[in-house]
């Protein structure tokens, strides 16, 4: 934008040149019109004065509308990226305070604003300054002395407000996802009559927000006023002693009422950029994160388009640690998983809560990196393939279904325009949730967005697994996926299963029930977080159930173990 920002700086030279108009009429009129008496030279100059407040506004306006335009170019560029990062933060931890999209929404307000002219007007002060010296050296001293006060007032108002802003900032997108959560888990909060409790962290955290913020507005204020009545001082300082030097001769009236005009003039600028300080911090610091986050997007290259997977998965040596605590240790999720899968094979990964299965199925679809060890994809780890075109050929059923707010279809879809109606129904079909949409009143047009009511958990995630087995990609991870079915929706899942693994897809199941395991035909057993039996399930399962004796029973009742 830096060409649109020079052209800006044109047109803030052409304003600040014709904001001589005034200070240059005055002179005339006191020094010439007044002391001539000369009515056409008033008309001559006055006639002068509009042609060129004309072109000062219609500058004026060119120069907002440009900043204007450079904002919402800004933000129709940079959408989507801020998008992609925005989602893609979701899958990392420790990324709660990025907001790409809503820093990219505070430069843009800020390019549209009255801040931002204001710094193109700051290089101004000085030239103005100048003049006043012209006029005489001792008007020139004092506006010096005020614009160095102003300024200084400028400097200390900048380091007392930057930090307060920052936490404020902080503890605003804290405050942000705590309240989304709260509308998420609202049933629960309700239900367990926690809407008090909830409410009293909610506003302690809030509470620390507004704290800061207004810490940061206090102080700003003072700065504002203190520039303000500066500004306004020196003013009537200049008239002063610009009067008392007109007393002694040694400057004209008209001279007296330019320098107060010109000091005025120059100490607008800083007056203007100290009102929107916090504006500028707050776009400032937006910009220096959006700056980092889409730095680290542009640092992935567009890899080397890879044919399409056939799905071998393999798994050497992967080990995943955890975030450091407060003492700065980190312990390992997942240490020491190693396997192999071939197309159409299907892997049940078993172990209790907290072994690891949800940690290994982000790794195997290549939301998480394993810190040693590696993840290959028919022999390329998930950084050698687009994750655009990669997604086609990739199903994925996470633990905690949340469908967006939009159709069903489009849900099913993936949002991609150019998926079929056929391959839609196909989809939907096979996840076993075809008729139960068709029984809905607007059927597959049933716009989730209008409330949570519309699916049950158990409806919801088996839309879900439509979406995941869409075009019957060939490595499909589902994380629990029968948490919230019944006994049809099992049956469903069980056949999709199977059919994926005819159609050569590579099935990961991270299971918690032993139904789904039944398509299933080799076993990953985890054990806080270390791999302990990998092979075929009948043998997994046999050495599994002679260490733990009466697992037998219940393990087998489930369906075919082949």
């Amino acid at each position: 934008m830096r060409d649109s920002l020079l052209f800006v700086g044109v047109f803030s030279f052409a304003i600040n040149l014709l904001m001589l108009t005034g200070p240059l009429f005055m002179l005339q009129v006191y020094d010439r019109v007044l002391t001539s008496r000369s009515i056409p030279t008033l008309v001559t100059l006055f006639a002068a004065v509009v042609i060129l407040y004309g072109f000062l506004g219609l500058f004026d306006f060119v120069r907002a509308r440009v900043l204007s335009r450079c904002g919402y170019r800004l933000d129709v560029e940079l959408m989507s990226a801020a998008q992609s990062a925005w989602i893609r933060s979701g899958t990392q931890p420790g990324t709660e305070t990025v907001r790409p999209v809503a820093d990219l929404s505070a430069i843009r307000r800020f390019l549209c604003s009255n801040g931002l002219p204001a710094l193109f007007d700051l290089p101004w002060v000085p030239i103005y300054l100048a003049i006043v010296y012209l006029l005489h050296v001792w008007l020139g001293v004092l506006a010096t002395l005020g614009a160095l006060a102003v300024v200084a007032a400028t400097l200390i108002n900048e380091r007392i407000t930057r930090n307060p802003i920052a936490r404020s900032a902080t503890a605003d997108v804290r405050d942000t996802n705590f309240s989304e959560a709260a509308n998420r888990d609202a049933e629960a909060i309700v239900a367990m009559g926690m809407v008090d409790n909830v409410g009293r962290y909610w506003r302690s955290i809030r509470q620390g927000a507004l704290s800061e913020a207004q810490t940061a507005g206090s102080r700003s204020e003072i700065a504002q006023s203190f520039t303000k009545a500066m500004r306004l001082l020196i003013q009537s300082g200049i008239l002063a002693l610009g009067a008392c030097l007109a007393i002694f001769q040694e400057i004209s009236a008209g001279s007296m009422i330019a320098a107060s005009i010109l000091a005025g003039r120059a100490l607008a600028p800083i007056d203007a950029a100290v009102a929107n300080w916090k504006n500028l911090i707050v776009s400032r610091q937006a910009y220096g994160r959006l700056h980092k986050t889409l730095g680290n997007e542009a640092l992935h290259s567009v890899p080397l388009a890879l044919p399409a997977p056939k799905g071998h998965l393999t798994a050497t040596g992967v080990i995943k640690m955890a975030d450091a605590d407060r003492q700065g240790r980190r312990r390992a999720i997942l240490n020491g998983v190693q396997f192999a899968l071939r197309p159409g094979d299907g892997l049940g990964v078993i172990g209790a809560s907290g072994s690891g299965k949800s940690s290994l199925a982000k790794l195997l679809i290549g939301l998480w990196r394993p810190d040693r060890g590696e993840i290959r994809l028919d022999g390329g780890t998930f950084d050698q393939w687009d994750r655009n075109v990669l997604g086609n050929h990739v199903g994925y059923l996470p633990q905690s279904v949340d469908l967006m707010a939009a159709t069903i279809r489009q849900n099913i879809a993936r949002f991609d325009p150019t998926v079929s109606d056929a391959q839609i129904v196909e989809a939907a079909t096979l996840a076993g949730v075809h008729e139960l949409i068709l029984t809905l009143p607007d059927g597959y047009e049933t716009d989730l967005a209008k409330g949570k009511s519309v699916l049950s958990g158990g409806q919801a995630q088996r839309v879900a697994l439509a979406r995941a087995v869409l075009r019957r990609p060939k490595l499909v991870v589902l994380d629990e996926p029968n948490a919230s079915l019944d006994a049809d929706g099992e049956a469903a899942l069980i056949n999709a299963i199977s059919v994926l693994r005819r159609s050569g897809s590579c099935v990961v199941v991270m299971a918690h029930r032993p139904s789904a395991i039944a398509a299933v035909n080799k076993i990953l057993f985890l054990k806080n977080g270390h791999q302990v039996q990998f092979g075929e399930k009948v043998q997994v399962l046999r050495k599994l159930t002679r260490a733990v004796p009466g697992r037998n029973i219940r393990l087998a009742s489930q369906g075919n173990p082949r």
